[in-house]
């Protein structure tokens, strides 16, 4: 999706506001794809470029500049990042831009593939290089302006200390050994793995609006999951120092940040390379502390790290969400042992009871892999029961990609592409089923929402979000009724009803 940037967020990183400057200024278009941690990514470059004097637009037929920031999870997220480089490529070959640089994981799987088939591409930029888009979109490092003291940015022209200090866990080290993070099989790519983390330092647009952001705490991953290359993409797990995550959101609830959602690719190992235990519960309990934030939540947690003391800290923080996002992936013992996972229904029933009972109102979100190598009509079956039993609030389904550099790549008895579309959409309907009776259960309850803006379906209607709703992920509470109010404020928070549910959105008035 194009990156869109208030005016706001410019002005509170960039120190160039001279009007007559505007028409001097690259202007730099920016395409971010994937999952919310390339879109920090994409912030990231964006703040680095404006703050070296670019001037970030969202329209591509203005850009003298496109950056197109990919993903390559699986195969549909490859072909959609190829699909939007050459879109993007038309507005160099017929337009006003003079540069494309691609960014991001495609980078890192198809280096110097990329530019050898598309030609367009000026430069690649990958997911531990952030920096070096200062460089590639053409822009004079004697150009960088020196901090003011009063921005709470400032700009990094040489890696900070923070992001190269070596540390990492003693399982990344073991598996290193094993070949977990080898690109040996990856035709374009280097054997160096990316090995970058911002810190509170660098400067970021934020693209999700002036109220809510997502925060990075960690990069990588160390996990053996045999399904997933995201190891070889974005390197071994690595924390962000305590103080640095505290300190960024610190300025971004200065900047009038309410809602944080900490990300990371595991956020619950979150400080085992840097030695702390219960890290993640430790620096949601200091988070909880700001007193400008609203709403603090974290996705992608583990299954086997999701522990009593976090749980008790999710309860004990009003401000804390009472909402765990757990990819399960599967839920057969012997289809998770395939996926070099472990846990099992029992085991995940055990837990998810724990959880459910420990944290009063829990939302719980999960996703799934169907069609893995191997999976079986009783593997299934044992799936499509236990999603019976959990009824999950919030629940992802994900067809099987064949990825070359995972270990499943290897395995034999692969499901024909049509039985996985087959189980995924079963898998679905059920979950369909489960949240329409789940949000029926909600009509007639009071909730605090924060108002996004009007719909994107129709003028009619207003949007929002309960604590309930991660951002972009999960439904969303459409507004049809006012109450008392003229008008309601975007990034505001209001009490509201819920008059009428639908499978996965609401229906509600403003209190």
């Amino acid at each position: 999706m194009p990156v869109e940037v208030s005016s706001e967020e410019v002005s509170a990183v960039s120190d160039i506001s001279d009007s007559s400057q505007s028409s001097t200024r690259k202007k730099i278009g920016f395409v971010s794809l994937g999952c919310p941690k390339n879109l920090v990514d994409s912030e990231v470059m964006m703040g680095l470029l404006n703050r070296a004097g670019a001037e970030i637009t969202t329209d591509a037929e203005a850009a003298d500049v496109i950056v197109v920031n990919t993903c390559s999870f699986i195969e549909s997220a490859k072909q959609e990042s190829v699909d939007t480089i050459l879109e993007m490529a038309r507005h160099k070959t017929g337009g006003r831009a003079q540069k494309l640089i691609v960014a991001g994981c495609l980078v890192e799987r198809y280096r110097s593939e990329i530019q050898k088939n598309i030609p367009e591409v000026d430069a690649v930029v990958g997911t531990g290089e952030l920096e070096q888009i200062i460089e590639a979109a053409g822009i004079s490092l004697t150009r960088l302006e020196p901090p003011q003291d009063e921005s709470p940015f400032k700009i990094l022209v040489n890696r900070a200390p923070s992001a190269v200090r070596a540390h990492s866990r003693p399982e990344g080290e073991a598996r290193a050994v094993k070949g977990r993070f080898s690109r040996a099989e990856w035709e374009g790519a280097i054997a160096d793995l990316p090995n970058y983390l911002y810190n509170e330092t660098t400067p970021r647009l934020l693209a999700t609006g002036k109220t809510s952001a997502y925060l990075k705490i960690a990069e990588g991953c160390d996990h053996p999951c045999s399904f997933c290359i995201i190891p070889q993409l974005r390197g071994k797990f690595r924390s962000r120092h305590f103080e640095s995550v505290v300190a960024e959101a610190r300025q971004l609830a200065g900047n009038g940040v309410r809602e944080l959602t900490l990300i990371g690719q595991d956020t619950t190992c979150y400080g085992e390379d840097l030695g702390l235990k219960e890290g993640l519960a430790l620096l949601l309990s200091r988070l909880a502390e700001i007193e400008e934030l609203r709403w603090i939540r974290f996705l992608y947690a583990y299954p086997n790290k999701i522990t009593r003391r976090l749980l008790e800290t999710i309860a004990d923080h009003e401000k804390i969400c009472s909402y765990i996002d757990v990819p399960l992936q599967h839920a057969s013992g012997s289809a998770l042992k395939r996926m070099q996972r472990g846990g099992g229904a029992e085991i995940f029933l055990k837990s998810i009871e724990n959880m459910r009972s420990t944290i009063p109102n829990l939302t719980l979100r999960t996703s799934f892999i169907v069609g893995f190598p191997g999976e079986t009509d009783s593997e299934f079956q044992e799936l499509c029961d236990f999603v019976r039993a959990v009824q999950f609030d919030w629940m992802g389904v994900f067809g099987y990609s064949d990825e070359l550099g995972a270990a499943a790549f290897l395995l034999e008895q692969k499901i024909p592409s049509a039985e996985i579309e087959r189980r995924r959409k079963k898998l679905m309907r059920l979950q369909q089923n489960i949240s329409r009776k789940g949000k029926q259960q909600l009509v007639g309850k009071r909730f605090e929402l924060l108002v996004e803006g009007p719909s994107s379906e129709t003028e009619l209607l207003w949007e929002g979000r309960c604590a309930m709703h991660a951002p972009e992920i999960d439904g969303k509470v459409l507004i049809n009724d006012f109450g008392e109010y003229e008008s309601l404020t975007p990034g505001a928070f209001y009490s509201c009803e819920i008059t009428e549910a639908h499978d996965y959105d609401l229906i509600a008035r403003i209190m």
